[in-house]
């Protein structure tokens, strides 16, 4: 590993200062599960390495019913599935923190960093999504806030700018007839990485047999996570029955543009799509009418 310089920034302004200054050649550190792994293996390159866990705005988690889930960058990701709130009425999310590494990556990594490290098969980003997660970023021009489902732009890359950070990630307060679900498929029960994730959101009536209105997403597709819009809106006004949830998987599909790789053929992965669609959704909307 070359050598770097390590600075543990105590605020946000003075992690966007430390950022801004070397530009390129300054890191993020939050749990260190990504980076320090990319810096050993000489895939990424610091001069700088910035510790962003000492800030206590990136290590807020607060909940209220009336304004929804503000989820603090570097909170690590045993506080997210251990969380009752989140449990409750985000459990897509804490879904995807239960299996992001083992236990003991847990303990220090983040979704924030998950986000961030922008991964097409991150398990956190399709989860994001589905739940309509709104990015919360600082930087040398002030804040500004992007949805999740626009973050990504590349396999690695992100919308972050020269001297921006990842502050914080918003929800929208929790409808009473709603729920949310996140599954992969892998070769492995844990620490292995996604062939195919889904992430997905259902609202009911208050009947809780047919769909107001849900969201899909899927990872491990596309050189990004992606957002399902036409098997998103398909679903509003339609049953809560499991020809619903097929045809919603089906229009999934479509947008599915896979590569193979050791992980899988592009064909198998677009027909997996169709199937966690289904199964994400039943699930969602299982939860939904507990």
């Amino acid at each position: 590993m070359k050598d770097f310089e390590y600075a543990a920034a105590h605020s946000v302004d003075e992690a966007v200062s430390l950022l801004a200054a070397r530009g390129e050649r300054a890191k993020l550190l939050a749990g260190g599960t990504d980076i320090i792994v990319q810096l050993r293996e000489h895939l990424r390159e610091a001069d700088l390495v910035v510790d962003v866990k000492k800030i206590p705005e990136l290590m807020k988690l607060d909940f209220s019913p009336a304004k929804g889930l503000m989820l603090g960058a570097s909170v690590p990701c045993y506080q997210i599935y251990e969380n009752e709130s989140i449990l409750k009425h985000y459990a897509a999310l804490a879904d995807a923190a239960r299996i992001i590494g083992g236990w003991q990556i847990q303990s220090r990594a983040s979704v924030g960093g998950n986000l961030c490290n922008s991964s097409p098969a991150a398990d956190s980003i399709p989860a994001l999504i589905a739940l309509g997660a709104t990015a919360h970023i600082a930087g040398p021009d002030g804040r500004r806030t992007v949805p999740v489902a626009e973050f990504c732009t590349a396999p690695g890359r992100n919308q972050l700018k020269r001297g921006e950070l990842l502050v914080a990630l918003e929800f929208a307060a929790p409808k009473p007839k709603a729920g949310s679900h996140y599954q992969r498929f892998i070769p492995r029960n844990e620490m292995d990485i996604a062939v195919v994730g889904c992430g997905a959101y259902v609202e009911l009536d208050a009947t809780g047999k047919t769909i107001v209105g849900g969201r899909i997403a899927v990872g491990a597709v596309a050189p990004t996570p992606l957002y399902a819009a036409e098997a998103s809106d398909f679903l509003k006004g339609k049953p809560a029955t499991e020809d619903t949830y097929r045809q919603a998987g089906e229009l999934a599909r479509k947008i599915a543009k896979p590569i193979s790789d050791m992980r899988g053929p592009a064909e198998y992965r677009v027909h997996l799509v169709g199937v966690l669609v289904a199964r994400s959704l039943a699930k969602a909307a299982e939860r939904a009418n507990s």
